[in-house]
């Protein structure tokens, strides 16, 4: 008798199979348009190569080769993309534009949404300093979800040093800080409320904090800010008076946006779809994860589930 497939994996059969293929190749073409060239990388990486940044996703596979190093089957494109520049490109005039469609794997809760082995398509910018950079990968970044073929996304739009600046700033200890922030990029509210009651903090400042990360809308929520909130509006502002308006007008600031992984820097970006309940893509800015690796550069990217795409698109077209 045959044995079952491993748990959080999945088999996909032809019909499926030719409806994905369709749409990566729309998607692909966008991604070359804009510039972007697509490249391959192994899917085994030594893990030491990870550990050069502290908050990775967990591998879901470690195994060892011949000589006794220990390998990962990659967690994500970016950081094997940052490896590519830094031994491929080392002396490469900036910037550079790479796209992918390639195989992840994590340690993950199976459930609905959530594999240990999923299929992503994105681009990386390195070299893309900046407001400009990262409205350039945003543009993109809806242009192909818009050859995909979905009509109702999204684009959540935030900066990841927000809420840790305003932490800091009320004197949160880093230790329930860092317990804070985990909860944040879980969307645990109520656990954010449970910590903060945890801390030493005024009734003023346990009300910034709670209401801080509720903060979502239009350009509207950018008028009228101060200290932290004020700069990351700024930042917000100036991504979004550079984008065009086809991709402008899908943009939702979303002041409450963290990140789990440790890489990213600055400007951070979700994808949403009515027709899925979790995010079907993120990205944002890593401007220093090259220079951990060996050459500093500013970058920002994406990576979009594909398998969430296809469910959120078939279910919008079932609704229309």
């Amino acid at each position: 008798m045959a044995e079952r497939i491993p748990s959080g994996t999945r088999d996909v059969l032809p019909d499926e199979m030719r409806e994905l293929r369709a749409m990566t190749e729309r998607m692909r073409e966008v991604f070359e348009r804009a510039g972007y060239g697509e490249v391959y990388t192994p899917a085994l990486e030594y893990e030491r190569t990870y550990e050069q940044d502290g908050d990775m996703p967990h591998p879901a596979y470690r195994m060892f080769d011949e000589r006794g190093n220990v390998l990962i089957l990659r967690t994500d494109m970016t950081v094997p993309i940052a490896r590519l520049v830094v031994t491929r490109y080392a002396s490469a005039e900036p910037p550079l534009r790479f796209c992918y469609f390639a195989h992840a794997y994590r340690t993950v809760r199976p459930q609905r949404g959530q594999s240990r082995e999923f299929l992503q398509a994105g681009i990386e910018l390195i070299g893309g300093a900046g407001p400009d950079g990262t409205a350039e990968v945003l543009t993109v970044l809806g242009d192909a979800l818009h050859a995909a073929g979905l009509r109702s996304f999204r684009l959540g739009l935030g900066d990841v040093t927000l809420y840790p600046a305003l932490l800091e700033s009320v004197g949160v200890p880093p230790e329930p800080r860092e317990l804070i922030l985990e909860q944040l990029a879980a969307g645990d509210f109520v656990g954010v409320e449970r910590q903060l009651q945890s801390v030493e903090l005024s009734a003023s400042e346990r009300e910034l904090l709670l209401r801080v990360p509720r903060i979502r809308g239009g350009p509207e929520v950018l008028s009228d800010l101060s200290g932290p909130l004020e700069n990351a509006g700024t930042g917000m502002k100036a991504v979004h008076g550079l984008l065009p308006r086809r991709t402008a007008e899908r943009v939702i600031f979303d002041f409450g946006l963290v990140r789990s992984l440790g890489y990213y820097t600055g400007a951070v970006f979700q994808v949403y779809d009515p027709a899925y309940a979790e995010p079907i893509g993120n990205g944002g800015r890593y401007d220093e994860l090259l220079g951990r690796l060996g050459r500093p550069l500013p970058a920002v990217g994406f990576a979009l589930n594909v398998e969430r795409v296809h469910i959120a698109l078939s279910a919008e077209q079932r609704d229309a």
